[in-house]
């Protein structure tokens, strides 16, 4: 699909004076699901959202399950209309998640971490990367094979960083060439103690997880904190975590069945708050997820002149969610995002990426290797884009500088990268003309209906095919 983004605000569909809501938090969609699969009873989940992604997790769940397969497995294929079957539910009452909170709600019945089962087939995560490695680290555990495989993007993502943990658990975690297809025989586990060599809250899941079903306590170490959505869930859930500082440690537990609402998902919001920012918008976000370890990108836009308020007004399996209220934004400034922020930042780069190319003064982002490996080469692909808009970028080594010229406009491709689909797309609110952005499916990824989020801050898109 390509789209064509005009500058300037008033865009058709905008909602002044009505909040907006954004789709649920994938990264806490994935442990929930998980955590869904693996208790035992029965639980329920609202407003999971329905990213391609999320459905990879949640269709492989259903490989490796007997009750909550008929749910899983409906859900993953339909997340997007309503259906029902099973003995469980998925009902949607809002499928407008731009404006509306979802009121989705998917009922899976578990048979705890014991009534997993050999999958008959690969289980195909997609372009997930968050549910290759949290699967990993749950079916290590388990007293049988399974194969994890992904689309030829994911097939490229390190696996080795995931399975080297595992293996010390004692695990045979088999990667080839150090990626996809990972072929895992789950068994008796042990507690380790584990220092991670970079920051990497999918790997830190991993191990915790399969530190649920290991013997004696295990315990992970980072650099730096990322973030904690995981150690959120166990404890809220009754398990024997402890955590503080840059370690956490748990210890076996089984948990029972659970209710929870998903939080918006803030990084999605992000993209909305940069748009809004671009076009002069006064935005605010109901109901979207709060947890400190992932607002860094708040502080860097009050560097750069976004004034933003948080309110929390509740939680949801011990994650806070409130509203964030957006402020109509004067002129933008450059700043310096030094390599101890970047991992807490590291999904907003690319959008903050693009507010840095229409502020004025230079913006680094400094120690930005692992941008080279996501989905795409971020560190690369972001410097090429903003030069093909007619901005001035640059990948140095490590890091990523851009200096604040502005956009003339342009076309662009998303290289299938979700990330860089919206935020090309955000870029084109601030441009100086036209922006045309190939291959916005890719948004699908993470924020379906993304184009029509854009509309209701202002953004004047067009669909062109």
């Amino acid at each position: 699909m390509r789209i064509r983004v005009t500058p300037g605000g008033d865009g058709e569909d905008r909602v002044d004076g009505v909040p907006i809501h954004v789709p649920g938090d994938k990264s806490i969609a994935h442990r929930w699901l998980i955590l869904a699969a693996t208790a035992k009873g029965r639980s329920r989940l609202v407003g999971l959202p329905p990213a391609l992604d999320v459905r990879s997790t949640a269709g492989c769940l259903s490989r490796v399950t007997l009750k909550a397969r008929p749910a899983l497995d409906l859900w993953a294929r339909n997340a997007s209309s309503g259906v029902e079957g099973g003995g469980s539910t998925w009902n949607e009452t809002s499928r407008d998640v731009s404006t509306h909170p979802s009121g989705a709600a998917l009922e899976v019945e578990g048979e705890g971490r014991e009534g997993l089962v050999e999958p008959s087939t690969d289980l195909d995560c997609g372009n997930s990367g968050t549910s290759m490695r949290l699967l990993v680290g749950l079916l290590s555990s388990g007293g049988f094979r399974s194969r994890l495989v992904g689309d030829p993007s994911l097939s490229l993502r390190p696996m080795e960083r995931v399975a080297v943990p595992l293996r010390e658990m004692g695990a045979a975690v088999n990667t080839h060439d150090g990626h996809a297809p990972i072929d895992v025989s789950g068994g008796p586990l042990r507690g380790i103690e584990y220092r991670l060599d970079i920051p990497t809250a999918q790997v830190k899941s991993a191990v915790l997880f399969a530190g649920l079903a290991a013997d004696g306590t295990t315990a992970v170490t980072e650099p730096m904190a990322t973030r904690d959505h995981t150690e959120r869930a166990f404890e809220a859930l009754g398990a024997p975590v402890r955590w503080g500082g840059t370690t956490v440690s748990v210890s076996r537990f089984q948990h029972e069945g659970f209710s929870a609402t998903t939080p918006g998902d803030v990084s999605s919001a992000a993209f909305l708050i940069a748009a809004a920012a671009l076009t002069g918008v006064e935005l605010t976000i109901e109901d979207v997820g709060l947890n400190p370890s992932r607002l860094g990108f708040l502080d860097v836009l009050g560097r750069m002149g976004v004034v933003t308020e948080i309110t929390v007004t509740g939680s949801q399996l011990g994650e806070p969610l409130g509203v964030i209220r957006v402020r109509a934004a004067g002129t933008l400034r450059g700043t310096t995002i030094p390599d101890a922020e970047l991992p807490r930042v590291i999904d907003e780069v690319p959008v903050l990426a693009m507010l840095a190319a229409c502020a004025s003064g230079e913006t680094w982002f400094l120690g930005a290797a692992e941008l080279r490996l996501k989905e795409s080469d971020r560190l690369g692909l972001l410097a090429e884009g903003i030069r093909t808009l007619g901005g001035h970028a640059a990948a140095e080594a490590d890091d990523l500088v851009i200096a604040g010229v502005g956009l003339r406009g342009g076309a662009v491709s998303s290289h299938g990268d979700h990330r860089l689909a919206m935020a090309f797309a955000v870029a084109g609110a601030g441009a100086a003309g036209p922006c045309e952005v190939d291959g916005m499916e890719a948004a699908e990824v993470s924020y379906p209906g993304f184009v029509g989020a854009l509309r209701s801050v202002g953004v004047r898109a067009e669909v062109l095919g």
